[in-house]
């Protein structure tokens, strides 16, 4: 969801909460709906059993295999009294620094549209698939909510000190691109990879990619892309200790990392 290109409304709200649109579920067709059920059944039959335990985890509580596009005040009745995070609609990518701040106060963004069957493989803006199946069933675990309201609290910090790129950085490189280790086996961490067909078969199989160990410096000090699969990846060997390291940064921290 992070974007650093600003999407004008023409409305008297301030802050994050400008962006915030009715998710106007009843207007998604048959044929959307089919698309959903379709994108959920072949990443669940793909790459279900290579998804890190708090995301299957997630699925289940969540109930995220009922048929249809999840409507966010059902699902919001079910997320919320779990960790606190509640998923608002969002019509398309907001800027960085009203996405972390959303993340502070436990408000995640949902794409209140659905890719197309001609867009199954690959979207690069994210839609609800993305945003529902790859995030919100680990925002239903308590040690990944907390984290993520803490990259929120970091990244406002950042942005004000025109630095929001470091936690950028961090953001792309676990939660949404991220593999671990898990178990012995390398497995879908990030739910850019969770909700893509194409790219999370790529991250874990396509020999010729470098994956490296995830370190705050080595995140920090890596560019990605956003409009197309990741050049490399970074893997978290100690899952725990991957995600506290990254609750326990500051932005003093990542901009003597950046240095380096």
């Amino acid at each position: 969801m992070i974007s650093n290109t600003a999407i004008a409304l023409t409305d008297e709200r301030s802050g994050w909460e400008r962006h915030v649109v009715p998710q106007n579920w009843s207007h998604f067709t048959e044929d959307d709906h089919a698309v959903w059920d379709l994108l959920f059944a072949r990443q669940v039959e793909s790459i279900g059993p290579r998804l890190v335990d708090a995301f299957r985890n997630g699925l289940d509580v969540l109930n995220l295999g009922h048929p249809g596009i999840p409507e966010l005040g059902e699902l919001n009745a079910r997320l919320e009294p779990l960790t606190g995070f509640r998923c608002v609609a969002v019509p398309g990518l907001i800027p960085d620094e009203d996405f972390f701040a959303m993340l502070a106060e436990r408000v995640f963004p949902v794409g209140n549209f659905i890719r197309k069957r001609a867009q199954l493989d690959y979207l690069e803006e994210p839609d609800c698939f993305h945003d529902i199946f790859g995030h919100v069933p680990m925002l239903a675990d308590p040690t990944v909510a907390d984290l993520m309201t803490e990259v929120g609290r970091l990244g406002v910090e950042a942005c004000a000190a025109g630095e929001g790129h470091l936690v950028a950085r961090i953001y792309w490189h676990s939660i949404e691109f991220g593999l671990a280790r898990e178990d012995g086996e390398l497995r879908i961490l990030g739910a850019g990879l969770a909700s893509s067909f194409g790219e999370s078969h790529y991250s874990l199989e396509e020999s010729s990619i470098e994956r490296r160990p995830f370190s705050l410096g080595e995140a920090v000090r890596t560019p990605y892309r956003h409009d197309a699969f990741q050049p490399l990846y970074l893997v978290a060997e100690d899952l725990p200790g991957a995600l506290a390291a990254i609750r326990s940064a500051n932005l003093e921290t990542l901009e003597r990392l950046a240095a380096q």
